[in-house]
Order: structure tokens, then sequence, then C-alpha cells
């Protein structure tokens, strides 16, 4: 059901609009979301919202831009926290993300989306962030460091493919992923996790 149409600034319409991309791309392959249906629950028209994202692409990246972005607020690190602690309480605000995004998350992994370069693009600069965040955390040695970066890099490799199929196998708890996915990183890492 439409919206009522309401005057909003640009800025609150676009928010709008990805608020109910958000929302759509979460529930629904990417395949399924219609920018008619987008429009439609705006209140607005077809053209005002080619306006603001001229392709459907251009909507889902700017989706997945806004949702990366807040994706790393909710796994900032808090540095009160120890370096174990800190890696557990960003795992635990991922698969929270991962299990009320779940069509979003397929998505951008499984999806005609996946194979977008502007959104391949979004991805890695966002899992660039969270592997410096670790990275960071361990303060590896300057010699270690590389040999860090490169097994961080891989856990977070290891984390995305296992959350994306998890999402296919609901018998495996969130707990038995938090502890999957820190038993992998501390046996990458060992005495490094703290």
């Amino acid at each position: 059901m439409a919206s009522p149409r309401r005057r909003l600034s640009p800025d609150q319409r676009r928010t709008e609009l990805l608020d109910i991309g958000a929302r759509l791309f979460s529930q629904h392959a990417y395949e399924d979301v219609r920018i008619e249906e987008v429009a439609e629950l705006a209140g607005v028209s077809r053209g005002l919202m080619y306006h603001y994202f001229p392709t459907k692409r251009d909507f889902m990246a700017a989706v997945v831009q806004r949702e990366s972005d807040r994706l790393l607020v909710v796994t900032e690190p808090d540095p009160a926290l120890s370096v174990h602690d800190r890696i557990a309480a960003g795992l635990d605000a991922y698969l929270e993300y991962i299990e009320s995004h779940a069509q979003g998350v397929l998505a951008v992994n499984r999806g005609a989306a996946s194979a977008d370069a502007s959104i391949r693009g979004i991805v890695d600069a966002e899992l660039d962030v969270q592997q410096r965040r670790i990275v960071d955390a361990l303060a590896p040695s300057d010699g270690d460091r590389e040999l860090v970066e490169l097994a961080v890099r891989g856990w977070i490799a290891f984390v995305r493919s296992v959350c994306v199929d998890w999402l296919d196998r609901p018998g495996v708890t969130t707990v038995q992923m938090r502890e999957l996915c820190l038993a992998a990183l501390a046996g990458l890492l060992g005495d490094r996790l703290g």
C-alpha cells in the first residue's frame, strides 16, 4: 500500500528510500525487489525514484553502502575491552546483523548483485576496515604484522563464508556460530588473541 505523499527535503526523501530499500532487500532477493514497489511504498513517482537512483543497481549500491556504514558503527571495537572480548563483541554484532538482514546478505554474497563491481568495492572497503581494526587490536610487532594481516584476512573470509552458509542451516545456533568463528581465529593466532 502506498504511503501518502508528503513533502520532504531531498536528504530526507533519499533516507526514506534507502530505509525502504534496506527493508525490502533484507526480506527479498535482489531480483524480487521492484523499483516501482519502492516508489509506491514511499508514495513517490517512479520518475522521482530514478532521479535519486538512476538504476536498480545504483539503488542497491546505495543501500549496501549505507548498511556497510551502519555495520561498521555497530561493530566498532570498545578499547576498554580485552582483545578477545573486543573481537567477540564485534563478532556478536556481525552475527546479529546477518540474522536480521538475511536476504540482503545473500544478495550481496550469492545473488546477481554479488557480481557488481561497485557493490564488491563497498564490501571490500568494509572488510579492509574490519581487518585493520582487528590487526591494530592485536598490535603485532613489525616483523609479525604481515603474517597477522594474512591470518586475519583469511579469518574474515572464513567468517563471511560460513555465515552465508549458516543462513541455510537453521539448526545451527548463533552461539554455535560464535564459538566456531572464535575457535577458528584462536587456531590461527594462538596466544596473540589473549
